[in-house]
């Protein structure tokens, strides 16, 4: 039978989430990484946010009545829209299913005019930034995925302290002067779990994290201002938090401090791309 794309319902959310997490156990064990997801349930959880959430685009491939795929487009991003993640059933892949589950958000990110679309992939995985080389991506910024214990040290002059619905103009403002774009909306949304900080330095908000973990990024004036947001998170969700390797500086940093680069990992965008003018931290969507 002939491959359907349809939109993702709550009762795809066990198939595709199983789907998910072999999908990266099986390619991340076979070049000796540990798996993004530590168990079924963590990936079946994730589709379940995916399809529910009102601003991330859904799109499940359908072989033979059974799901064998799935692919998500994140609209919070203002002008920028996120993919990820994107994964196939293990006896279906090799058979272009994953270009044509691209290629279905790919239309929808220009249906709604994006003007840039970005994702992160694991750089071990050459059959993956092949595709997205040959949709248009372009490589931006090598990352190494960091974890450990937050290192117990203090950043003199660098306050830490919770984000508060009152920084986010300042905090975008910020965003604005590094990327050439705001995520206020990831801000907000990470305000309402409690998982934003910000830091305080000659009496201004000179960095901001929605979180220091896979799914949070934060951008700082300074590469000591991101040093003090990682050392204040009380700890690193998910598999980590990525870290551009050409910040030496930071780079250096996390790993004389105890942290663990657990794999390595490539920025990727199509369209807008402004070279950032000060540190930041992205997250695995963008």
């Amino acid at each position: 039978m002939a491959l359907i794309l349809r939109a993702p319902t709550h009762a795809d959310a066990a198939a595709a989430g199983v789907i998910c997490h072999d999908a990266f156990k099986i390619i991340s064990e076979k070049h000796a990484f540990p798996p993004d997801f530590p168990a079924v349930n963590v990936a079946i959880g994730l589709m379940e946010h995916l399809i529910s959430a009102p601003d991330v685009f859904g799109v499940i491939a359908e072989l033979d009545a059974r799901v064998v795929g799935s692919n998500f487009l994140w609209e919070s991003g203002g002008v920028v829209a996120g993919i990820g993640p994107i994964t196939i059933e293990p006896s279906a892949q090799n058979a272009a299913i994953g270009r044509q589950l691209m290629e279905a958000v790919l239309d929808r990110a220009r249906s709604r005019r994006f003007s840039s679309v970005r994702l992160v992939q694991a750089a071990y995985h050459t059959r993956s930034m092949s595709l997205y080389t040959k949709l248009g991506f372009v490589v931006r910024e090598p990352l190494a995925v960091m974890q450990g214990d937050p290192p117990k040290v203090h950043i003199e002059g660098h306050e830490v302290r919770p984000a508060t619905d009152a920084d986010v103009p300042a905090a975008a403002e910020l965003c604005r002067r590094v990327h050439g774009h705001d995520r206020a909306g990831d801000l907000r949304a990470a305000l309402a779990q409690d998982a934003a900080t910000v830091v305080w330095r000659s009496g201004r908000v000179t960095a901001y994290a929605a979180g220091v973990g896979f799914f949070g990024h934060a951008v700082g004036e300074t590469t000591d201002d991101l040093k003090a947001l990682i050392a204040a998170a009380p700890a690193y969700a998910g598999p980590g938090f990525l870290v551009p390797t050409r910040n030496t500086d930071l780079f250096r940093w996390c790993l004389e401090n105890g942290l663990r680069m657990v794999q390595p990992m490539t920025l990727m965008s199509t369209g807008l791309y402004n070279e950032p003018s000060g540190a930041f931290l992205p997250s695995i969507v963008f």
